[in-house]
């Protein structure tokens, strides 16, 4: 007997995964087709017209859920006409293990002494007692702060909403983030990318930082202008780049990137299918279940802002 109290979910694009499918029915919600729907959950972030298309005059859909933190192949398409969440915070934790990893084996030579085919001399540094800016105050700079603790950095956040956090020394407005270049062991991009944040990083930021300093990207390809990362790869203005993502991306074979023996280059997999389906699937559940209840949601967009 089906429940008539229960949230009237649209599962899309068709075919959605099985398993997002179970993780809205755990959340007490019936699976029905969109014309009778209250609210969608979205499963596939490259899929934007089709959901624009739906949401187009459907004023009884009051909740959009979107499957990833980052937005905005769909900024142009929020409203204040019904809520919007995300997957923000969903990740934090892989992808914050993923910088920390990145972040390790650049300052240790560990790029370098990978690709080697011989003994060669010591190089690196610590990160113990380091200097680490992380860009962005959302989960992922939150659970990269506490892995951070066991090696006694000194560590300053840049992020737009300034307060303070537990275990950050000191959290600077997002206009002042070239401040907490200089001095930095390590620069961390763990933001959202909005107009304001893309291309942030080129010659000019690059040059204030430390000469010995990497810079590990977990955000968007985009916040980097990619030609200024590789001629301060390639002269030295840096010490090297762990990137998890690139612009462009996918990468291309034979790109100057992928030979440089300072860059370390990840696809794309601080958080993996495998990672992200038990992660989300909780999120989703969750999130039906204050819908039913009439509660807060949890990673709700902020569509002035676009994250």
């Amino acid at each position: 007997m089906t429940n008539t109290d229960a949230p009237r979910i649209h599962l899309g694009p068709d075919p959605a995964p099985s398993w997002l499918a179970d993780a809205v029915i755990e959340g007490g919600a019936q699976l029905v087709d969109v014309e009778s729907a209250e609210a969608i959950v979205w499963s596939d972030a490259r899929n934007v017209e089709a959901l624009a298309s739906m949401i187009d005059g459907a004023e009884h859909i009051r909740w959009v859920q979107l499957p990833f933190a980052g937005i905005e192949n769909f900024v142009d398409h929020l409203d204040h006409d019904r809520v919007w969440t995300c997957g923000k915070g969903v990740y934090a934790e892989p992808v914050a293990e993923m910088a920390l990893a990145l972040g390790l084996a650049g300052l240790r030579n560990v790029a370098a002494y990978a690709q080697a085919s011989g003994w060669s001399a010591p190089a690196g540094r610590n990160l113990l007692n380091g200097n680490v800016t992380i860009l962005g105050g959302g989960g992922i700079t939150e659970s990269l702060v506490r892995l951070l603790q066991p090696w006694n950095c000194r560590i300053t956040v840049v992020r737009s909403n300034v307060q303070a956090m537990e275990g950050v020394d000191d959290v600077l407005e997002a206009d002042r983030y070239a401040d907490a270049l200089p001095g930095a062991d390590l620069v961390v991009l763990a933001l959202a990318l909005t107009p304001e944040t893309e291309a942030m990083f080129g010659a000019d930021e690059f040059a204030l930082m430390e000469d010995h300093a990497w810079i590990v990207n977990v955000a968007r390809g985009r916040h980097i202008i990619t030609d200024d990362l590789v001629d301060a790869l390639r002269s030295g203005v840096i010490g090297g780049a762990g990137l998890d993502v690139t612009d462009p991306e996918p990468l291309p074979d034979g790109h100057p990137l992928w030979s440089l023996p300072n860059c370390i280059i990840t696809p794309h997999v601080g958080n993996t299918p495998e990672m992200a389906m038990p992660l989300l699937a909780d999120r989703v559940t969750e999130n039906v279940r204050r819908f039913a209840r009439g509660e807060d949601l949890v990673g709700v967009v902020d569509v002035d802002a676009g994250y």
